[in-house]
């Protein structure tokens, strides 16, 4: 669909230090807008055949396949269609999606565009963080600068295309960052998942059929239109191709965002890109997508960063959060604090999650001040495999692997903490 070029390996960040091409005039001057005419030039079924092709995985955690997604949406028009894009991102350690909504709104505004032309949705729903101030400021003016120009609204480039999009500000819980928790949060309820089926694609946000995608999944489909789907497949791996964001934070020299190709080996992200931990420490262990991950210790940051070898290590991509930790911290702390958050942040529907959230932390905070008892450990272990699989959405999952890692890979600090009746690792961080 698109003539062939060299390959860029940081094509959806290389004009992000160009304060110009934050606006629309800089996006244009730079290409900005070419995809979404090529694209309105070609039929729905051959862009969602394109994206397909081009292997395009969501970016927002579960991985799934973009064009198989869009290709769920009704053929027919009897009701209208929306596309809903989930800015939500709160997954502790991932910040990408800020980044792509601050620096390049206009991409993002051509990704909706192109996805609402293949989808058949007449309206977009732009689900923004609630704490994500400057990102919606940013959409906003770039939604008005497009309108302005004829690039959104009723008559798109001067096709016969119409589509409006619209920013709403989220409720602010992890929650709604879950697709169908996201979609009772843009109708007003309260953001709790709904049980599937029906899927988006039947019944989505007002009981329309929807397709929800997430920021960077949608800012790369500009270029793969405008390249082609054997370009982006000249990134990454052959099962998971293209480039992604990492966002690297923690106890490292050069935190960051790095847009990098799936794939890329987690050792050389750490030491390499990020510039490895602070002067005479060592790495501990590396969460390699987001707080929901389990923990890969340092001897087994071998792995490349694509599902297909993480899962061989018991962990996964997630929204490429990598967050590092040396050997100062105590992983019982640490656990603390991840089960402090969900906790907190369950909606309460499932009893499973309701429930389960609550006792890891209560036991786990047990087991860091020095008052729990061997048997805890083992309680705790039966809690994590009982929640898992068992509730309407991921969200006891995601409670319940990042625990697992730490028992997995840490059991002996645990064990420690209940053997010494206190913590051992005077240098880490306060609770």
């Amino acid at each position: 669909m698109g003539p062939q070029v060299p390959l860029i390996t940081n094509y959806l960040t290389q004009h992000f230090l160009d304060d110009a091409a934050v606006g629309l005039e800089g996006y244009e001057r730079l290409g900005g807008y070419a995809a979404l005419r090529r694209a309105l030039e070609n039929s729905p079924a051959d862009l969602i055949e394109l994206i397909t092709s081009a292997g395009l995985q969501g970016r927002g955690g579960a991985g799934f396949s973009t064009g198989l997604k869009w290709s769920f949406m009704p053929a027919d028009g009897e009701l209208p269609k929306y596309l809903v894009c989930n800015g939500d991102e709160s997954e502790p350690g991932s910040f990408k999606d800020r980044i792509l909504m601050e620096r390049g709104p206009h991409q993002l505004l051509e990704g909706i565009l192109i996805a609402a032309w293949a989808t058949g949705a007449e309206k977009t729903f732009l689900y923004v963080r609630g704490e994500y101030e400057r990102p919606a400021e940013a959409l906003e003016r770039a939604i008005a600068e497009a309108r302005a120009r004829g690039i959104v609204g009723t008559n798109v480039c001067g096709s016969d295309f119409a589509h409006d999009i619209v920013v709403i500000r989220g409720a602010g819980a992890y929650i709604c960052g879950e697709e169908t928790g996201l979609l009772e949060s843009l109708e007003g309820k309260k953001g709790q998942p709904r049980k599937k089926p029906p899927f988006p694609a039947q019944y989505g946000a007002f009981g329309r059929p929807t397709t929800v995608n997430n920021v960077e999944t949608l800012c790369h489909v500009p270029h793969i239109v405008n390249n082609g789907a054997d370009w982006f497949r000249g990134f990454g791996t052959e099962k998971s191709p293209g480039t992604t964001l990492f966002g690297v934070s923690g106890q490292i020299a050069r935190p960051g965002l790095f847009e990098l190709p799936l794939g890329t080996p987690l050792d050389e992200l750490v030491f390499e890109h990020a510039g490895g931990p602070a002067a005479d420490q060592r790495v501990k262990g590396v969460i390699p997508g987001g707080l929901s991950m389990p923990v890969l210790p340092a001897d087994q940051l071998d792995v490349p960063m694509a599902n297909e070898f993480l899962r061989e290590r018991r962990t996964m991509l997630g929204t490429g959060g990598v967050m590092v930790m040396d050997e100062r911290t105590c992983m019982v702390r640490a656990s603390v604090v991840i089960a402090h958050f969900f906790r907190d942040e369950s909606c309460g529907q499932c009893t499973q999650c309701r429930e389960g959230t609550g006792w890891i932390h209560k036991l786990v905070e047990r087991i860091e001040r020095g008052a729990g008892v061997m048997e805890d450990i083992t309680v705790l272990e039966d809690i994590c495999a009982k929640m898992e699989g068992q509730t309407i959405c991921a969200f006891a999952d995601a409670a319940a692997w990042p625990i697992q890692g730490m028992l997995r890979h840490f059991r002996g600090e645990f064990e420690a903490h209940v053997v010494q009746r206190r913590c051992g690792f005077a240098e880490s961080f306060e609770l």
